[in-house]
């Protein structure tokens, strides 16, 4: 038998010793091919953060150029829209003789959308309405569109009428001016709840312009009438000029929008439009006491009547895509 001496002991020791240092160091291996393996690279939540801002100011450049170079390009294309119209009486009830004023966009050549109680003012009008149930009959005595940088109006006449929603397509009086005039663009896909939105009107008519006129013309204009005589000396002094707001998409139906950009009278029929300055809506109405309720119609809907009319305005088929 052999004796087992303090050297065996010793090199028992040594064994262990080395046994353990060697687990000691493939932990260790281990921990850092496993922390490695798992742990993102450190530049991960600092690429996560540019990303993110990246983003952010890239929305801000949008609506920079949406409030911007989008909205100015397309106020040229937007007109104030002034008629006068008449019902025979009976007798019920005595005749209506009446003015409208309104906001109209170029939709096509020599084609403008807008409402249909603006093109038809007796539309949805109770006791216009009643009158007609009666046998009565309206007349259209005039109807006229005023565009930024031309001092003369444009006559217009019908070209197509929604029958459930109040839409229509006026036909407007070929001019070298009129021909100038750009369309604005319908979009293809409807907006997103919370999508930024400017609608250009011109809301309260010429009160609105004469309000925001200079000084001198508010002074000789504020006292007069609301008509074509004050809307043609606003045109002759370049003040034919509609006003843009801004708000955000509160909720999308099938064939309305609601958004909380601010309007007024005269507002109806202008364009809504979205940050690519496509038109998304046309403005329609308000409810009174709730800042986020005004009401447009979806520029889908403009399809159909975009199609009518141009049956009867072939030059404008080009247009429609």
């Amino acid at each position: 038998m052999f004796d087992s001496g303090p050297k065996d002991d010793e090199v028992v020791e040594t064994w262990q010793r080395f046994v353990q240092a060697l687990l000691g160091v493939l932990m260790l291996v281990g921990a850092g091919l496993m922390a490695h393996y798992y742990a993102p690279p450190e530049t991960a939540n600092l690429e996560r953060q540019v990303q993110q801002l990246s983003r952010r100011v890239a929305d801000f450049e949008r609506q920079e150029t949406f409030s911007a170079a989008t909205v100015d390009d397309a106020r040229n294309s937007v007109a104030y829209i002034y008629g006068i119209y008449r019902i025979s009486g009976d007798a019920l009830a005595p005749a209506i003789h009446a003015r409208v004023a309104g906001t109209g966009f170029v939709v096509a050549a020599g084609l403008l959308a807008t409402n249909r109680h603006v093109a038809e003012p007796w539309y949805r009008d109770r006791e216009a309405e009643a009158a007609l149930s009666r046998g009565a009959q309206p007349v259209l005595e005039k109807l006229e569109a005023y565009f930024p940088g031309s001092p003369l109006p444009v006559a217009l006449r019908p070209a197509a009428f929604s029958k459930q929603g109040d839409l229509a397509v006026l036909s407007m009086e070929d001019t070298a001016f009129t021909r100038t005039l750009r369309p604005l663009p319908i979009a293809k896909v409807p907006p997103h709840v919370g999508e930024p939105v400017s609608v250009i009107a011109y809301p309260m008519g010429v009160t609105g312009m004469v309000a925001k006129s200079p000084t001198v013309v508010y002074e000789r204009l504020s006292s007069h009438r609301d008509d074509p005589g004050t809307a043609s000396e606003l045109a002759a002094l370049s003040l034919i000029r509609p006003s843009a707001t801004f708000g955000h998409i509160g909720d999308v139906t099938a064939d309305k929008l609601i958004y909380d950009a601010p309007t007024a009278r005269g507002g109806s029929g202008g364009p809504v439009l979205n940050a690519r300055g496509e038109v998304v809506g046309v403005n329609s109405a308000y409810l009174d006491g709730f800042s986020g309720g005004t009401l447009g119609i979806s520029a889908a809907e403009l399809a159909p009547l975009l199609a009518v009319a141009k049956l009867d305005h072939p030059e404008s088929a080009g247009n429609l895509k």
